[in-house]
């Protein structure tokens, strides 16, 4: 008596990325130091760089441990500290020196640099509540332009992975970087993507123009990450 032919079976697709795509974790830098008015932080090209918080250090070790074991062929940081510090504890058990990428740096807040931004929003300036209800920056004065913002941005991450196809990175970046990249991933609102936490971990796969979203604010390696 013959064996019946075994039926193909189709399980369900697991994703994998296509052949040139890059693989780029957005890490948002850990937490920095509290801004007081009495000593408004340092600053870098016109942008504030705080060093990272106790709790921002400990965010670095975290982060590194979390992603020592993903296959990562480059690092990348801004020009903004928080970043440097955050990629350290990685860097050092990858044995990688990171590149700085300037145009993952935060979005430039004019008037409301150096720690005036945290006083503004935690006070309920009403610049503020209008910067949400448009989702726009620039009605701070001074500050960069959405569309310039998110122009920078797009170039910064295309760079990247024009030199890394087949690869996977991660670069050390900023809140407002990440909601930008994840906006134009999504074709969402502007500030659709804005509450990444510090010590986050983001997830994007590059091929040319096509974006796709593999995970955003993951905080699994994080203290009390629903916290």
């Amino acid at each position: 008596m013959s064996t019946p032919a075994k039926e193909i079976e189709y399980r369900q697709h697991r994703f994998s990325p296509l052949p040139g795509a890059t693989e780029i974790f957005l890490v948002r830098h850990g937490e920095s130091a509290p801004a007081r008015e009495s000593t408004p932080f340092p600053m870098v090209d016109g942008q504030a760089d705080p060093d990272l918080a106790v709790e921002g250090r400990d965010h670095a070790e975290r982060v590194g441990a979390r992603l020592a074991g993903e296959r990562l062929e480059a690092l990348y940081v801004t020009t903004l500290r928080r970043t440097v510090q955050t990629a350290a504890p990685l860097a050092a058990k990858l044995g990688l020196t990171p590149e700085v990428e300037p145009g993952l740096r935060e979005i430039h807040l004019g008037d409301w640099e150096g720690g005036l931004f945290r006083k503004h929003t935690a006070e309920g300036h009403p610049i503020a509540q209008q910067l949400f209800e448009k989702q726009r920056w620039d009605v701070i004065p001074g500050a960069e332009a959405n569309e310039d913002f998110a122009a920078r941005v797009r170039a910064a991450i295309s760079r990247i992975a024009a030199a890394h196809p087949d690869q996977r990175v991660a670069a050390f970046t900023h809140g407002g970087v990440i909601g930008e990249v994840f906006a134009q991933a999504s074709a969402g609102q502007p500030f659709a993507f804005l509450g990444a936490d510090n010590g986050s971990i983001s997830h994007l796969v590059v091929l040319g123009d096509s974006w796709t979203i593999r995970r955003f604010n993951d905080t699994s390696h994080l203290e009390n990450p629903f916290g």
